[in-house]
């Protein structure tokens, strides 16, 4: 990490630390006695541009958790992702049909995921609460290096699309289609990257709204494909 970059990565951890912050991901207490502390790292990494320029710097706290232990902090880490074949369907569907494709990143998606395991981590250092230098972090949401991260994420992000009476694809868990009587909208989930698709603009904006008003989106980008 050079000298002159040193500004740029301590403003990327701070900027970390307030999104989970804001999104509550923990609390501070006691660790329970017999309780595992697990400890944390930074990954820090650059976006780069189609150019080669920088992007952004990003840095991101992990939690070190292959100390987790299977039957007690975590059950079941089973996440679908979906099918290049989806992807290459799609895009010749919008195509077909002449429709503009949205792309959206949901940023730091994994933060969103309900815990509900009891899971102790250290404070991370440099962001140490005075008056409370004993105390641990109890996760309430997930991190970043959680072994069920992935999948809590995808519960999330699938509650949410039903409650907005999207039906999940038979074939692939991470397509979700609405009809409705104005038209038809199609959502594909990569990760924490999605396409949009449907029928008419008024529509694809109605879901941008929706998904905005749950998940922190960037990154907006829209193309059309020509035949």
């Amino acid at each position: 990490m050079s000298t002159l970059e040193a500004p740029l990565w301590k403003e990327a951890v701070k900027s970390e630390i307030e999104s989970i912050l804001q999104n509550h991901n923990w609390e501070l207490v006691d660790l329970p006695p017999g309780c595992i502390l697990l400890g944390y790292k930074w990954i820090f990494k650059r976006k780069m541009k189609a150019d080669g320029s920088i992007d952004k710097y990003k840095a991101r706290l992990v939690v070190k958790g292959y100390k987790q232990k299977e039957g007690v902090d975590y059950f079941d880490t089973y996440s679908p992702v979906t099918r290049i074949t989806s992807i290459r369907m799609l895009i010749a569907i919008a195509a077909l049909y002449n429709l503009e494709i949205h792309q959206m990143d949901v940023k730091t998606a994994f933060l969103n995921g309900e815990l509900d395991e009891e899971i102790y981590m250290e404070q991370p250092e440099g962001f140490i609460v005075p008056g409370k230098e004993k105390k641990v972090c109890r996760l309430v949401k997930s991190l970043y290096g959680l072994k069920q991260a992935p999948k809590q994420w995808h519960e999330k992000f699938d509650n949410a699309m039903m409650s907005n009476e999207f039906r999940i694809n038979e074939c692939d868990k991470c397509v979700y289609i609405k009809n409705t009587i104005s038209g038809y909208v199609i959502v594909c989930l990569y990760v924490d990257d999605m396409l949009i698709m449907g029928s008419n603009n008024d529509i694809i904006k109605a879901t941008k709204r929706m998904l905005n008003s749950k998940f922190e989106l960037e990154r907006f980008r829209c193309c059309r494909c020509d035949t």
